[in-house]
């Protein structure tokens, strides 16, 4: 039986190696007889090109431990490098190494011989790790500057239907540009990023893509820097900007459908010195939303948040930075108690969930539709619940108040740096501390932090983190992890991202010091007596179960390295850790 199932996993790996032309029919032919015989030589890609290496005396690397010659690179024209998946290593001996996985699509390697005149002598290597390497060496889009007419990956969806216009196509002499920006967006949603920058400088064009919260640069080629007023006039053509406007900043919008999930694209431009940058913030529609049991609170914070969500009225609000996932939060909150018994209204600037049997609404200040205006129309509609994009504004604030005062539950956000900041935020607001001390019911506070890539993390040793242990009451045997980095997390040593959370619910004693204008510091104070854990605190709950770093929790919660711990006081010596 064994034998039949190793013969039967290894033919369809025979097939498609064939197909590929990595493999001869009768190579193909021997691995079987040896897997007929009992002695199977190969069962994966690796193991079967290894084979090759030793059958044709030729060379194999994982390419790992190669640094490509990059002038070598310079001389091979990109396209027919990455038309043949064929990546030149060195020279050696008068001779250029080429790593490719296909021995038997030798029309690639004749075409080098014939543009360069050099001699070419072929190393085996995996396909995975050739394509890895060449978008690392030559660049994302590097084959577009010389190729012309392509079909692009995705659709681009065209919300104007009085404009006709079809965003896909172009003449011929534009085609290299649309299939580049193509490119990068689709590079960007593979690789989870929230947020493009293409920012022009002197010298060259930079591309960044900001993923799990921390920007990283992409390699481009050099001579995309010719093209940056074309690439950018490409970005504000799908955007439906004005390409003529070079003087002022402009906002804009793309729609996009890839692999049947559409990706909402928030786009600004904004004149800079040496041309406009762009930043296109990625919202992606078709995302699943977590449950709260998943949301990764801890239990104090998950009964309360709980607890608060079946109040008949009040106003809870998230607080964070941009792009902590206050929304992401709210959403769930909602999902939760999401009925058929509860009417529930959105006003949102933009939409980033669609959510089924909840009204949403855009927020549009070109068409006048402000957080404002439209709160006072949803009041019209009889809601039970209300969720408000963000508090921006004195009048937005006192609409939500007099809303949760009328019986209704309003969710919303706020940009503070903590949980007590939001109390004092709104009074700031022109809001009558009163009001906020008898509408207020819950403030939850959170960021986010990168997780550990669960194939690199190693545990640290270091006398910082023995230090570390005994400052914030942490067993000796409980490992402390680091970061490391390895080709699955793109050498970062971090793989997604996890959340960390300050939970404070209204007792009388707060609502007390709202009312005397007490500060946030002595409110803090006063919550955390009664049990409020801080934003670091529950980071080094995390750092305790191996999902994230010290120094991760420092990076996210820098104003707050100074407070309590779980033992009751967590000492100024932690915040040396980073």
């Amino acid at each position: 039986m064994n034998q039949i199932a190793q013969e039967t996993s290894l033919k369809p790996l025979l097939d498609r190696m064939i197909a590929a032309r990595q493999l001869s029919l009768t190579d193909a032919a021997m691995l079987e007889r040896q897997s007929a015989n009992g002695k199977p030589i190969a069962h994966s890609e690796d193991e079967i090109l290894r084979w090759l290496a030793r059958e044709y005396d030729l060379g194999f690397t994982t390419l790992d431990d190669i640094e490509p010659d990059r002038e070598l690179l310079s001389l091979f024209p990109a396209r027919a490098l990455l038309k043949e998946e064929l990546l030149p290593l060195r020279r050696v001996n008068g001779s250029v190494e080429v790593a490719t996985s296909r021995l038997f699509a030798t029309q690639g390697m004749d075409t080098l011989r014939t543009l360069t005149g050099l001699k070419i002598k072929p190393v085996l290597a995996p396909g995975e790790a050739i394509q890895r390497e060449m978008k690392k060496r030559l660049g994302v889009g590097a084959d577009t500057i010389d190729t012309l007419g392509e079909e692009t990956p995705f659709q681009v969806v065209d919300d104007n239907a009085e404009e006709d216009t079809n965003l896909d196509k172009a003449g011929e002499d534009d085609a290299s540009i649309i299939r580049f920006v193509n490119q990068v967006l689709q590079d960007a949603i593979e690789l989870r990023a929230s947020d493009i920058h293409l920012e022009p400088f002197e010298e060259e064009f930079r591309i960044r893509y900001r993923i799990d919260g921390v920007l990283q640069e992409v390699p481009v080629p050099p001579q995309i820097k010719r093209f940056q007023p074309a690439i950018v006039s490409r970005v504000k053509i799908l955007s439906h900007l004005n390409i003529a406007e070079k003087r002022l900043p402009q906002d804009g919008r793309i729609k996009i459908r890839l692999n049947a999930a559409d990706v909402d694209i928030r786009v600004s431009v904004i004149p800079m010195l040496h041309g406009e940058a762009v930043v296109m913030r990625l919202l992606r529609q078709n995302n699943t939303l977590l449950g709260m049991a998943e949301i990764g609170m801890a239990d104090r914070e998950l009964n309360l948040f709980r607890g608060v969500l079946n109040m008949p009225h009040g106003i809870i609000l998230v607080t964070g930075p941009t792009g902590s996932g206050k929304t992401t939060t709210l959403y769930t909150a909602l999902n939760e108690i999401n009925d058929s018994v509860r009417k529930i209204i959105t006003i949102e600037d933009p939409v980033e969930y669609q959510m089924r049997g909840i009204n949403q609404i855009q927020v549009s200040e070109k068409a006048g539709l402000t957080f404002a205006r439209g709160l006072r129309s949803i009041l019209r509609h009889d809601p039970d619940v209300i969720l408000i994009g963000e508090i921006r504004d004195h009048e937005t604030a006192q609409i939500a108040v007099q809303a949760s005062l009328t019986g209704h539950l309003v969710f919303s956000t706020l940009h503070t740096n903590d949980a007590p900041g939001a109390l004092t935020r709104l009074v700031d607001m022109n809001v009558e501390p009163y009001l906020v001390a008898s509408s207020l019911e819950a403030v939850l506070a959170q960021r986010l932090v990168r997780v550990l890539c669960p194939e690199c993390k190693t545990p640290d040793v270091s006398t910082k983190v023995t230090a570390f242990k005994a400052q914030n009451s942490i067993p000796v045997d409980v490992p402390v992890y680091k970061a490391v980095g390895c080709e699955a997390c793109r050498e970062t040593g971090y793989h997604g991202r996890h959340g960390i959370f300050e939970m404070m619910d209204m007792s009388n004693e707060i609502r007390q010091m709202i009312l005397t204008n007490c500060s946030s510091g002595q409110i803090r104070e006063v919550a955390i007596r009664a049990g409020m854990r801080s934003l670091s605190e529950d980071g080094w709950r995390l750092v305790r179960k191996g999902i994230t770093t010290p120094e991760e929790v420092m990076r996210v919660t820098k104003e707050q390295s100074v407070g309590n711990s779980a033992n009751g006081s967590f000492k100024p010596e932690a915040a040396k850790f980073a």
